[in-house]
């Protein structure tokens, strides 16, 4: 699941590929918003966790993830 979070005062959004369910991506955004806590955290398919502070989010964006094309074709 493609994953795609703004953060107040950052010129760019944080983009990743995780391998939560939607439903799991999307308690997690709203136990943080609902200040249950201070932190949104999130792991991506690599194992890596993504934290965010709460009070510092602008949106958060889910979607299925787009199959990258790979060497030369007709668009």
């Amino acid at each position: 699941m493609e994953v795609k979070i703004g953060v107040q005062h950052a010129p760019r959004e944080i983009v990743l590929e995780s391998g939560q369910s939607a439903e799991e991506v999307e308690q997690a955004v709203s136990e943080a918003l609902a200040g249950k806590t201070q932190l949104l955290s999130l792991v991506d398919e690599h194992g890596r966790k993504i934290l965010v502070p709460a009070d510092r989010l602008a949106y958060v964006e889910l979607g299925e993830p787009a199959p990258r094309k790979v060497g030369f074709g007709a668009l």
